[in-house]
């Protein structure tokens, strides 16, 4: 939300005391269905300045609220509000279960860069990613993995934004060059043990790879966050690409004997070799319930 300079050069927040707020999710405009910020600023425009009704969503409840756009000194009516209608990041997909063609990735949520709230997503697409770079990670500084996805391949479609990951349903298989022979079980809580493990991540275009790293904490009774295990990266060659873990890397399933116990979550922005992972069956879980 943000003051608006109208054409008296005063400032008005036409939001102001209508009840909505930051994080809300716009969805219709004086009975018109609002699909993108183009369609809003339009539809807002076409008012000349007379009172709009805006439906809107707010935590997962739907309600309804007046606003008069202001005019400004280049003719434009502006609501006051800072839209987006996309978000899009680089990550990695922790798992594919092939009896319901469901898959789950980062082992936590996406969020909004302003607000830091959990995003209510209408819809998503799943695509592969060209890897351009790799950014080490320092001890204060988050390393980085950036990516593309121009001329990537389409995977699947996202329908839930949980604190435990995103998740959704596979369309193109092919796409994740999955092999059928990596399949492996799912770790009860009571057989993860501190001790040896690894990561599998891509740091580049081609196959993952598989890591050493160190659990050195389990937190059995965690169902509340994605901060089921203390994890450090080990291996010298990730140590040496990476410095640790970085973004990007979010959702590398972690293995210990021969079985999937979790996902990467988090780093420790003050040591970049050590993190968190969540449990394999949390993650599950919120797979059993996509649509």
């Amino acid at each position: 939300m943000s003051e608006i300079e109208g054409e008296d050069n005063k400032k008005y927040k036409p939001y102001e005391n209508t009840g909505i707020e930051e994080g809300d999710t716009i969805v219709k405009v004086n009975d018109n269905e609002i699909n993108s910020t183009d369609e809003l600023i339009e539809t807002v425009n076409m008012s000349k300045g007379e009172k709009v009704k805006i439906e809107y969503v707010h935590e997962q409840e739907t309600k309804e609220c007046s606003i008069t756009p202001v005019k400004q000194s280049n003719n434009e009516y502006k609501l006051g509000l800072w839209v987006r209608d996309s978000a899009a990041g680089v990550g990695t997909v922790t798992f594919y279960e092939p009896s319901t063609r469901t898959f789950g990735a980062l082992g936590h949520g996406i969020s909004d860069i302003d607000t830091g709230e959990l995003i209510d997503i209408a819809s998503g697409e799943f695509v592969t990613t060209r890897i351009l770079n790799i950014t080490k990670g320092e001890s204060g500084t988050p390393g980085k993995i950036q990516g593309t996805i121009e001329n990537q391949k389409n995977i699947g479609l996202i329908s839930k934004n949980t604190r435990f990951g995103i998740f959704g349903t596979v369309d193109n298989l092919s796409s994740l060059n999955i092999d059928a022979s990596k399949e492996m079980e799912v770790a009860t809580r009571d057989e993860i043990k501190t001790g040896k493990a690894s990561i599998l991540c891509s740091l580049d275009n081609n196959t993952p790879q598989e890591y050493e790293i160190e659990i050195e904490k389990v937190f059995k009774d965690n169902n509340y966050d994605n901060k089921s295990m203390q994890i450090k990266v080990t291996d010298t060659r990730l140590l040496e690409k990476t410095g640790g873990i970085i973004q990007g890397m979010s959702g590398s399933p972690i293995i210990q004997n021969g079985k999937f116990v979790g996902a990467v979550t988090h780093v420790l922005v003050d040591n970049p070799e050590e993190g968190y992972g969540v449990f394999a069956d949390i993650m599950l879980k919120q797979s059993k319930e996509v649509n």
